[in-house]
């Protein structure tokens, strides 16, 4: 009878034994396996057939000695060793049946590669037929060293980096292919298409434009004449969210006086931290006229630092008669205030 099962395929033996093979069975759903073991029996160990969670194989195998021990591991290939798991993960092992509460270990995370890498002590004996599950929090490939490991699962960050990177595509098409568009922009060397919803979204003045009965709503038509196709361009870019940071820098200046004359805030906060990045003795009076012109406090004020506390107002002592003849008489003010507040006595 022995040497005739044995001569079965295991198809055949698990017809003849189906219940054998059940045993060793992992079902899965979701982030979850679940092990049901219908009978322990006298063996001291057992290992589940392997089950597919995330990019691995995995088994999971019990061991007997006075306590049960539970034991997960990846199954031995290619990916388990060029692309170790880092897995966090709860367990939970409860008899079917009894209403008994189910024994729940703490959250483990461990870099799993063989069987040794992770055993669990269950400090309850359990009879008869028990489950045990496997909830995967996180799954993560274990970088080479020195690299972050990266996790499997879009979390809820990079699921909105997803979405704002489709969006942005979306977005970009509509400007550049000019998708449905329903306004005309009129530059100083020529005419570019936008939205009428995108502008208003961004700008309170285009709003009012479009809600009120200006020239702009019944032609259609915006002329802004003191900037570029380049820049005006530039403008449209930031304003649809696909602006690159070349063109940001190229055209930061106009960009600034865009965003003060269209209230476009953001763009005009970016412009002031970029214009407040690189201070020097060549442009620091050009930065001090345009933070008046435009009420950049902080620029205002990164400038008169750079002139007063860090002394450089001795290397562009040539320049300052120009600059006296046509700043603004509030911002000398300030200028002078700024001097007694570094130079008074000690």
């Amino acid at each position: 009878m022995y040497e005739s099962v044995l001569s079965l395929s295991p198809q055949q033996q698990s017809l003849q034994n189906p219940k054998k093979m059940a045993d060793t069975k992992v079902e899965t759903i979701s982030r979850l396996a679940q092990w049901k073991i219908d009978n322990f029996g006298p063996c001291s160990y057992k290992k589940s057939d392997s089950f597919k969670l995330g990019l691995w194989n995995w088994h999971l195998a019990i061991e007997k000695n006075r306590y049960l021990y539970v034991r997960l591991f990846p199954e031995p290939s290619r990916v388990s060793k060029d692309q170790p798991p880092l897995a966090r993960f709860i367990l939970r092992v409860s008899n079917l049946g009894v209403s008994r509460r189910p024994y729940i270990s703490p959250i483990h995370e461990r870099l799993l590669r063989n069987s040794d890498d992770f055993v669990w002590p269950v400090d309850i004996t359990f009879f008869g037929r028990f489950v045990i599950d496997v909830e995967f929090l996180d799954l993560k490939i274990c970088a080479p060293i020195g690299g972050e490991a990266v996790s499997i699962w879009p979390t809820q960050g990079n699921m909105q980096s997803l979405s704002s990177q489709s969006a942005l595509q979306t977005i970009s098409r509509m400007l550049y292919e000019g998708i449905h568009t329903d306004v005309t922009i009129k530059t100083a060397d020529g005419t570019l298409k936008a939205h009428k919803a995108i502008l208003s979204a961004s700008s309170t003045v285009f709003q009012s434009m479009f809600l009120h009965d200006l020239k702009e709503k019944e032609s259609s038509t915006i002329e802004i004449n003191d900037m570029s196709l380049e820049s005006c361009m530039a403008l449209l870019s930031y304003v649809y969210g696909t602006i690159k940071p070349e063109d940001f820098w190229k055209h930061r200046l106009s960009l600034l006086a865009a965003a003060n004359k269209y209230d476009i805030t953001s763009l005009k906060d970016a412009c002031e931290e970029s214009l407040l990045e690189d201070i020097n003795s060549g442009n620091v009076l050009e930065r001090l006229q345009e933070a008046g012109l435009y009420q950049l406090d902080k620029l205002k004020k990164g400038c008169l630092t750079y002139l007063f506390e860090f002394g450089k107002i001795y290397d562009i002592k040539d320049e300052l008669n120009g600059f006296f003849q046509t700043a603004d008489r509030e911002l000398l003010t300030e200028m002078f205030q700024e001097v007694l507040s570094v130079w008074k006595p000690a």
